[in-house]
């Protein structure tokens, strides 16, 4: 789930000077590696898959019977179990039935099922927290969003598309959602990267591009057409979480304006963006749930979702000493791209396994089909255990 950001921004070419645009293509390289493997998993977490899985059309399901093969996760990926899964042939588990898709392999397949039973087996899951207060979005709704930036087609969907033809697709994939999952009713976002990670330090040092607030304000605009939340994604770079979530605040004081924070580009280091995956730690994390919950009382609004990127282990450090608030729902988004079987494994290692609040998952229209794998459907997503309650595309 390498992602830089190197090619992403290399289209900017409408809104920004040339110099501006020298600048953020340089920063653009999240489209250029693939997902990493998947780091060594807790010997704790369980998977059981049958070795019979097959590839069919997406009319059909196949079941993976648990008896058939049984692995102990030990140091490896879920992928690298299969030469020693041991037999089993007294487990009492019940068989999984998955979708089965066309271009599904018996790896993606026996993934998906290990990552359910990681969830099923996780009894930490859900997390227990007071009730939601009045005016949540989670878990009542499924929060599906569309994202990126204006600027450039190749950092997401966003604006990959002229905005008529964007909304018009968005209209098209929410509607899959909620076909998919009527319980859960598709509250609509755009997820808009406001503040860009570059590969120039630019003025003030801090490897980062702040966009304007007409900028901010256009995609705004946008959103209230379909009924739409807008989250606002910081890409801090050199600067820090502290230093750039209060110049956005009159944004965030709006009912329908949530946040994003990327720890990918948090260049602790003093790394440039992009030559190496960032982090963040749980006192970043409650720094922005402690400024978004004081926002939530002091103007009586609506409780805030904020998202928290990761697809390692340490982009997010000391996870388990994150303080939640009623006024905040956390959602931890297995970000990245690659074949299904990676994507499941990075969710099972680095979502599932330590458990904050809510779980999000990406979809990238072009990466995660780059090898000929059609993009994971409603149906194969919704199966994981915790189901993601926030979708995003990219």
């Amino acid at each position: 789930m390498h992602q830089t950001l190197f090619d992403r921004y290399s289209s900017i070419s409408v809104l920004l000077s040339l110099a501006l645009v020298g600048s953020i293509a340089c920063a653009a390289s999240r489209d250029a590696h693939p997902l990493p493997v998947v780091e060594a998993i807790p010997a704790d977490v369980q998977a059981s898959g049958s070795s019979t899985a097959q590839t069919a059309t997406s009319s059909t399901t196949q079941t993976l019977a648990p008896g058939a093969t049984s692995a102990q996760i030990t140091g490896k990926t879920a992928s690298s179990t299969s030469s020693g899964a041991r037999m089993d042939s007294t487990s009492t588990e019940p068989p999984i039935t998955v979708p089965s898709v066309k271009g599904r392999t018996k790896k993606d397949s026996l993934a998906l099922v290990k990552a359910i039973r990681a969830g099923m087996e996780n009894t930490n899951w859900p997390v227990k927290t007071p009730p939601p207060l009045v005016g949540s979005i989670l878990p009542a709704h499924r929060i599906v969003a569309f994202y990126g930036n204006p600027l450039s087609k190749k950092m997401g969907v966003l604006g990959a598309l002229p905005p008529d033809k964007m909304l018009a697709r968005f209209d098209s994939v929410a509607a899959k959602w909620q076909e998919a999952d009527p319980d859960h009713p598709v509250q609509p976002a755009l997820h808009l990267i406001a503040v860009v990670a570059q590969g120039y330090p630019g003025r003030d040092g801090k490897y980062r591009l702040r966009m304007t607030d007409s900028l901010i304000n256009m995609v705004y605009s946008w959103a209230q057409k379909k009924n739409a939340l807008l989250f606002l994604d910081v890409q801090v770079g050199q600067s820090t979480v502290q230093e750039e979530l209060p110049r956005l605040l009159p944004f965030l004081m709006r009912p329908n304006v949530m946040l994003g924070i990327d720890p990918e580009f948090s260049m602790k280091s003093g790394d440039k963006p992009g030559s190496k995956i960032g982090t963040m730690s749980s006192a970043d994390v409650n720094y922005a749930i402690n400024l978004l919950a004081g926002m939530v009382k002091q103007y009586n609004l609506p409780p805030k979702v904020l998202v928290v990127h990761r697809f390692t282990r340490k982009m997010l450090t000391h996870a388990k000493e994150i303080k939640l608030d009623p006024r905040v729902q956390v959602v931890i988004n297995m970000d990245g791209w690659g074949p299904p079987y990676l994507k499941y494994d990075s969710y099972r290692a680095y979502v599932e396994t330590e458990p904050v609040q809510f779980t999000g998952f990406k979809l990238f229209f072009h990466n995660d089909a780059k090898k000929g794998d059609p993009i994971l459907t409603p149906a194969e997503v919704l199966l994981l255990n915790p189901k993601p309650l926030y979708i995003q595309y990219q």
